[in-house]
């Protein structure tokens, strides 16, 4: 159900919609075919048990769904062993009936093990089609329609987290262009604003100055009039400069979108966040520097091949995997310090092992001792 698998097993961008909870909901049906055969094999308190076997291999699907949800990793594979032992146990009540149980945990374990999905459903086929040959007392032949099962809906399960997964990627690069293009028309505004307003008030101001000069001899209300022209035009010529500072301001999405960008130019895998909302705007310029230093140094002297970066709201960090001689501290990081240090964070630069580099800024050990 939970598809849109990442490359570390995150399945919460499929976890959302009605589509992920109607194909989840129709596994169920496989666990009702199960429990309407177990009175062909046996019966009395024997049929019971059976039926309690499906009922908490159903219990288990559920909350193996829920566990995917909310990303509780280590409770999904707990309860992918369970729902694989009580197929096991079923087999010995519903024989060949119990497989439908078996397409259930095919499917469910397709998700987290994407990379090896057709040995997986290859393993489940086998399973369908040699224990009824090998068991003599169920009397049956090679569980054919129990294989297609497996086979049918693994892949299905497969096909659907794989397109959830694209589309996932999709509205990634969507918002990332969204986000260059707004930081191109912000530079474009700086630029205008600089070349064309600056421009024009520089020479207002020129010339007011100059006329006030010529005219400083004269006793004219026209002298003060233009004194408070050249005023006016270096106020404004001011408040132009700040705006234009201010929309060329580094900001941690603008940097990450332009990470992006330089990393895949230079042929680096990165892995990069999405969503940058839970960074305090404080906080914001301070790790987009530490991004535009970090991402500029890995592409400069590392010579990796891949480049992380994480961030929480107190905390942003750069690693690679290349050669930490390649990342010696230079006067980046050093400037780097300086602007952790004026917002009261703290700023790590070196190797980790077995090789590559790191470079972590830290808001919560800067707190005053």
């Amino acid at each position: 159900m939970w598809g849109a698998v990442s490359d570390n097993g995150d399945f919460q961008p499929w976890a959302r919609g009605w589509r992920r909870v109607l194909l989840a909901a129709g596994m169920l049906v496989y666990p009702g075919i199960t429990a309407a055969s177990v009175h062909l094999t046996v019966s009395g308190a024997v049929a019971v048990a059976g039926y309690v076997l499906v009922a908490a291999f159903s219990i288990a699907y559920v909350a193996v769904m829920f566990a995917a949800a909310r990303g509780i990793w280590q409770r999904v594979w707990t309860l992918l062993v369970v729902m694989t032992i009580l197929f096991v146990a079923e087999l010995w009540f519903t024989e060949i009936a119990a497989f439908y149980l078996c397409s259930v945990v095919v499917s469910v374990a397709v998700l987290p093990l994407r990379g090896r999905v057709f040995p997986l459903v290859a393993v489940g086929v086998a399973a369908c089609l040699l224990v009824p040959v090998l068991v003599p007392s169920w009397h049956s032949g090679p569980g054919w329609t129990q294989a297609v099962m497996v086979l049918f809906t693994a892949l299905v399960w497969y096909a659907f987290s794989e397109i959830a997964r694209t589309n996932h990627s999709l509205v990634e690069t969507r918002a990332e262009v969204a986000r260059l293009a707004s930081e191109a028309e912000r530079n474009r505004i700086a630029r205008d604003l600089h070349d064309l307003v600056g421009h024009s008030l520089t020479a207002i101001t020129v010339k007011s100055n100059l006329a006030r000069q010529l005219a400083a001899n004269e006793q004219s209300p026209a002298v003060k009039e233009i004194a408070e022209v050249e005023q006016l035009a270096r106020q404004a010529l001011a408040d132009v400069r700040a705006a234009v500072s201010g929309y060329r301001d580094v900001t941690l999405a603008g940097e990450l979108a332009r990470a992006r960008e330089l990393l895949r130019a230079a042929g680096i895998a990165a892995d990069l966040p999405t969503a940058t909302e839970n960074v305090a705007p404080a906080a914001q310029e301070l790790f987009g520097w530490v991004v535009r230093e970090g991402v500029t140094n890995v592409v400069r002297h590392s010579r990796a091949t891949s480049c992380t970066i994480t961030v929480s709201g107190s905390r942003l960090e750069v690693r690679d995997d290349g050669h930490p001689s390649g990342a010696a501290e230079g006067n980046g990081i050093a400037g780097l310090r300086e602007r952790a240090a004026s917002a009261r964070a703290v700023l790590e630069a070196g190797p980790t092992r077995p090789h590559g580099w790191r470079l972590r800024v830290s808001l919560e050990q800067a707190q005053p001792a």
